[in-house]
């Protein structure tokens, strides 16, 4: 089943994201390679595909998971949320209707 990770950042949450950005996309890369991925990103902090020092408010992943309990678990051992990046992770099931 897929399931919606949404993340929200702390305030100024742009020097916490970058050390540790490479390892988050690494996750992300191999849900994609195992054909899991549907879609990922960060939510910009203003009105613009590259927000610069505005940085990003939070981040949406939605993916394949065995079970809710496995993508909580997912999502726990992410390294934004290791480094103190997200105030708040929400997961929950997901239908995707379209496309």
């Amino acid at each position: 089943m897929l399931y919606a990770i949404i993340s929200e950042d702390v305030e100024n949450s742009l020097p916490l994201r970058m050390p540790v950005r490479p390892a988050h996309l690494t996750r992300v890369e191999a849900l994609k390679a195992e054909g899991r991925l549907v879609i990922a990103g960060p939510h910009p902090a203003i009105d613009s595909n590259d927000p610069g020092d505005a940085g990003f408010t939070g981040s949406l992943i939605i993916a394949e998971f065995q079970s809710l309990e496995a993508a909580r678990a997912w999502a726990d051992e992410d390294p934004y949320v290791k480094a103190g990046v997200y105030r708040s992770v929400t997961v929950k099931p997901f239908k995707q209707v379209l496309p």
